[in-house]
């Protein structure tokens, strides 16, 4: 990707423009003088405005003639850059959320940690943020819990301050509606052009602040083939535990964009190779280290998942948190076997609700997913069964589609039996009276039924 634009000796055409930036920055996070950004005009990039949905033009044009600035910013201008297409449209401008709603009317207000305008159209929302201030200007505004993640921040400040409090370079370029520039105040271009993934500041404090950013690096550095910065990649090792401090309903959060967005085997790999996943799925990694064939069918369900993804078909996180519970929930189950009598449906259904209740300490997963989880790895014993009516009517249950891709997953890693998964593939293409065949199941006798005979008492004793 290039950003210069023919010139006199095919010089990159970079203005400088100063602003007046309060004298600190944010503590942790920030340079120690101020800097000007680097100012790109749209003759030397390669972002479009065709590239951007019309909600998100019609804010940043409304702010804008309203005598506010608006810019573009985060993944959006990032993905432009990449020639990735955006898809998702983020608004940072000087109105304060109230502001911004006194302007349209198709917007609500959201957010405790924060303060964001949401503005709507349609299925399109585009998120509003207020220019956030250096942290250390507004401590009494500002909470950190023990470990120093922040729990509340709801201080705007200004431009320049508002680029300390972002993540990651590659996430922190401004697009300006005023004049289609962009603002590029922490080199986050040149990383672009680098592919490399930098944590803006003192990543070690910035991970304390929020120790989703680990998670956050490794679903960018997957998505966009980067490489981690070395010295993000030292403050992960070194963090790795600070998740265990992040609310599970968050996590489930992130396990939904990092595993449903078309790129969850590079990020499986990635949260393994930092010791990630263990803090999200530990069951699962003990069960992954231990047995290869695990792995191998972990693998294929995720490699399934992204090609679902990039055919445009549907997924849900209830399957692959089945797949990911798969050989901890066997283990379990064969305990289970042992202790009372019980079949394998039954005990597989009784380890699955033990493992998705702990696994709620770790992911929040909501009740929508375990239940319909349970219910298809339980289903898995009776693929064996091929022969009868109650093998029949597995074809009629809720779950059967779930558990019958969960079951060809099995076969194709060598996990079950292929013949077996061969015949439910024939029988769902046949007529239900291909199906008797099939299922061998004998036709009922016909005519009357027969008669009980009634019982006489005995007759009386005659003399």
């Amino acid at each position: 990707m290039s950003l210069t634009c023919p010139g006199r000796a095919g010089a990159a055409i970079i203005r400088t423009h100063n602003h007046r930036t309060s004298s600190s920055q944010l503590k942790n996070s920030g340079p120690q003088t101020p800097k000007a950004p680097q100012i790109i005009p749209r003759a030397a990039h390669t972002v479009s405005r065709k590239e951007i949905t019309s909600g998100a033009l019609k804010v940043l044009y409304r702010l804008h003639k309203s005598g506010y600035q608006a810019f573009l910013v985060g993944g959006c201008v990032r993905d432009a850059l990449l020639d990735l297409h955006p898809k998702d449209f983020d608004v940072a401008t000087d109105a304060t959320p109230e502001e911004v709603r006194a302007l349209f009317d198709n917007c609500r207000l959201i957010g405790r940690r924060f303060r964001l305008a949401h503005i709507r159209f349609g299925r399109e929302v585009i998120e509003v943020a207020t220019f956030r201030a250096a942290a250390i200007h507004a401590a009494d505004d500002v909470e950190h819990d023990h470990e120093g993640r922040i729990i509340r921040d709801n201080v705007y400040g200004k431009i320049e301050e508002d680029v300390w409090r972002r993540d990651f370079t590659c996430n922190a370029l401004y697009y300006n509606i005023a004049d289609f520039s962009i603002w590029d105040y922490v080199n986050g271009v040149r990383d672009i052009e680098r592919r490399r993934l930098v944590l803006i500041g003192d990543a070690d404090n910035r991970l304390r602040e929020d120790p989703v950013r680990m998670l956050r690096a490794v679903r960018f550095a997957a998505k966009l083939n980067f490489t981690i910065d070395e010295s993000l990649a030292a403050a992960i090792d070194n963090d790795v535990e600070l998740l265990a401090n992040v609310p599970a309903a968050r996590l489930f959060d992130e396990f939904l964009k990092m595993f449903e967005t078309g790129f969850a085997e590079k990020t499986f790999d990635k949260l393994r190779e930092y010791r990630l996943f263990a803090q999200l799925f530990p069951a699962t990694d003990e069960e992954l280290n231990k047995d290869p064939a695990f792995l191998r069918f972990v693998r294929a369900a995720l490699d399934n998942t992204d090609r679902r993804v990039a055919a445009g078909k549907s997924v849900t996180p209830m399957f692959l948190i089945g797949v990911f519970l798969w050989a901890p929930t066997e283990r379990l189950a064969a305990l289970r076997r042992t202790e009372e009598r019980m079949s394998e449906s039954q005990s597989l259904s009784l380890a699955a609700y033990e493992l998705a209740a702990q696994q709620q300490r770790r992911i929040s997963i909501p009740r929508r997913f375990t239940v319909p989880m349970r219910e298809m790895l339980a289903l898995q014993p009776r693929f064996m069964h091929t022969r009868g009516k109650r093998a029949m009517n597995l074809l009629a249950h809720r779950r059967f589609r779930a558990a019958y891709d969960f079951m060809l997953l099995r076969s194709k890693v060598g996990q079950f039996d292929a013949d077996v998964a061969e015949f439910w593939t024939k029988v769902q293409k046949q007529t239900a009276e291909q199906r008797v065949a099939s299922f061998e199941i004998r036709a009922s006798a016909k005519g009357k039924r027969r008669r009980r005979r009634s019982r006489r008492g005995k007759p009386a004793q005659t003399s």
